[in-house]
């Protein structure tokens, strides 16, 4: 914490030119004694501060020194504080405020805005506060997690919080499988930090490269009606379709797999037609006439 603090002096010092004693130390929660002994040290380490007494009295930077500030930029600052602020959104604390609080750095950041969370934020924020500490402490943690064919208990070493494709994930050590899985939060509920301790594994590299494996070779060409252009612009950008003369428009992708095409094509309802493959048009349209099988028997039952 001292190094902290002293880095925080010299950056306050900076920014604001001037300021007193007693002002740092209720910045940095110490005693005006500790603020003087800082300045001290300060000055043996070949930083020349200046302190004057009475009413217009502070400490400063001597005139004329100029102290190499590659590592205090304003804007590495406020990237910093950027960051902290979106890490805040998810672990419900006000780390970034503390920090800009402290080094007189709290303009700056109002501009740019990163919310990390989700609709699930306070059941999310208790899981990334644990697995935190159960990362840092080498502890299994124990969750049920739900697949899409079913659910199971899971006893895993976590060894990553990671953030991609727009959601948290844990990564870590399955002893059960033998292997390195990643485990969406929002599927994982009851989770526990366990006492049992584990040492850290070496991670291969390529396990780190999430997705590697996914490819698109599955090539499908559907008709989507012209109110749906905001979804496909969203998804493959403005020239990823056609416009028809009816209007409609085509457009054809990959997909990793016929299970992820239909879950894509099904929340567009009766507003897509698939084209080709054949396989999947006729899987695709067996899936819509089980769904509407279900409706007709609520009605006969009705």
């Amino acid at each position: 914490m001292k190094i902290s603090r002293l880095i925080g002096i010299i950056t306050i010092l900076q920014q604001k030119g001037k300021v007193t004693a007693p002002y740092l130390a209720e910045k940095f929660e110490v005693s005006c004694r500790t603020i003087q002994r800082d300045v001290e040290e300060l000055c043996r380490a070949g930083i020349p501060l200046v302190t004057a007494r009475g009413a217009d009295g502070g400490i400063r930077i001597m005139e004329g020194f100029h102290l190499d500030t590659t590592v205090f930029t304003k804007e590495e600052l406020e990237a910093v504080l950027v960051g902290l602020k979106s890490l805040d959104s998810v672990s419900g604390s006000h780390r970034h405020m503390l920090l800009s609080e402290k080094l007189g750095a709290v303009s700056g950041t109002e501009h740019m805005m990163i919310d990390l969370s989700s609709f699930y934020k306070d059941s999310l924020s208790r899981k990334i506060e644990l697995l935190n500490d159960a990362i840092r402490e080498n502890r299994c943690v124990r969750f049920h997690y739900y697949y899409k064919r079913g659910e199971e208990d899971k006893l895993v070493e976590p060894m990553r919080l990671v953030f991609q494709w727009s959601a948290w994930y844990i990564f870590g050590y399955c002893p059960a499988r033998e292997d390195f899985r990643l485990y969406k939060l929002n599927r994982l509920w009851e989770l526990q930090l366990t006492e049992a301790e584990f040492k850290p594994r070496e991670i291969p590299a390529g396990k780190l490269r999430f997705g590697q494996n996914m490819t698109d070779d599955i090539v499908i060409t559907a008709l989507y009606e012209p109110g749906e252009a905001y979804r496909l612009v969203e998804e493959y950008g403005p020239g990823s379709y056609q416009v028809k003369e009816d209007g409609r428009l085509s457009a054809e992708w990959g997909f990793s797999s016929y299970e992820k095409a239909m879950d894509w094509f099904l929340s567009f309802g009766s507003r897509v037609q698939v084209i080709a493959p054949e396989e999947f048009r006729a899987l695709f349209a067996a899936e819509l006439k089980k769904a509407l099988r279900q409706y007709e028997g609520e009605e006969k039952e009705r």
